[in-house]
């Protein structure tokens, strides 16, 4: 190793990762090692995520949020990325009591551990599902109303980081997901996501499943595109105290979700409807115009997008054979 870069390895900044085995987490600690400017660390209990998706060079530990193990993992960390969650609807709806166990105490438990070990700045989770209630398309971010539990509990975290900034000078920025797609998207839930779910059905020749009429719309965004918003909110300094929305400002049907998917794959198959799902809003639309502001758009077209998750999932089928 050279001089300059052995100086340049040791100055790496240190970025913890909560939910790495995860769908975005992964994604995101790929992006960083990949940008060989950060030293990842990995925090999961691998109750959702999947340990082969975590890059290599991930400094990886098996802990759980709400347990006191994980707190000295902090030290000397710069940057905190709260990803680690129950969030799957449906699950949240059966099961209320350890959805408020691991997303609201396990969150607090992470906000203590960045107080303890004087992070620079934890950027978090919310979720647009605080937007269930809301009746103006797009949806700005001052505009809240949760009615399921999962929502709920994102809830609750959004004012236990505000008071953590208020008492102890912790600095956070909140990220309200909306349908973020692409490789990995977690196909395992109880109701996997509709892009995931279709393209593993079509690829087996099977029926997909359709809940409701499938003319709910969801304003869908691409992993990388929201990799690059995760990078600005360590870069920039216009994001701390802030939420954001993230999104690409546009929304489509589950129907045409589900035509664009089968042209792409080439499956002329009719999909089963049954009916809706509890705790889902009909619409979703993100306004992201606070991103914009601070120089941030998302560029992935939705077939592109699809396309890399469809090669995802194909290989997918061929390395662990889906059942």
């Amino acid at each position: 190793m050279s001089p300059s870069l052995h100086v340049l390895k040791s100055h790496r900044l240190k970025v913890l990762i909560t939910g790495v085995a995860g769908f975005i987490g992964s994604n995101l600690a790929d992006r960083l090692i990949r940008e060989e400017m950060y030293h990842v660390i990995g925090i999961d209990n691998l109750s959702y995520g999947v340990k082969e998706q975590i890059p290599v060079d991930v400094e990886f530990h098996q802990l759980d949020i709400r347990h006191s193990s994980i707190i000295p993992l902090f030290h000397n960390v710069d940057y905190v990325f709260h990803l680690a969650a129950k969030n799957s609807i449906i699950d949240c709806q059966n099961d209320p009591v350890e959805t408020a166990d691991i997303n609201v105490t396990g969150t607090v438990n992470v906000f203590e551990a960045c107080k303890i070990n004087s992070v620079k700045k934890i950027i978090y989770a919310e979720s647009s599902a605080l937007y269930e209630g809301c009746s103006t398309f797009p949806t700005y971010e001052i505009e809240v109303k949760p009615e399921s539990f999962y929502s709920i509990s994102k809830f609750a975290t959004m004012y236990f980081a505000d008071a953590y900034s208020r008492f102890y000078n912790l600095k956070t920025t909140a990220l309200r997901y909306f349908c973020v797609y692409g490789p990995r998207q977690d196909y395992r839930r109880t109701i996997p996501p509709v892009f995931s779910s279709f393209i593993i059905k079509l690829l087996k020749g099977e029926q997909p499943i359709i809940y409701g009429t499938g003319e709910k719309r969801r304003d869908f965004v691409y992993v990388d595109d929201v990799n690059d918003f995760h990078i600005k909110c360590i870069q920039d300094e216009r994001t701390t105290g802030k939420v954001f929305n993230l999104g690409s400002g546009i929304n489509h049907s589950v129907n045409e979700i589900y035509q664009i998917i089968s042209e792409l794959i080439g499956a002329a198959i009719d999909p089963i409807y049954k009916p809706d799902l509890p705790g889902e809003a009909f619409e979703n639309l993100a306004d992201i115009t606070k991103a914009k502001e601070i120089g941030w758009s998302p560029t992935t077209d939705l077939k592109s997008g699809l396309n890399n998750s469809i090669e995802f999932i194909k290989n997918e089928f061929e390395k662990r054979r889906i059942k």
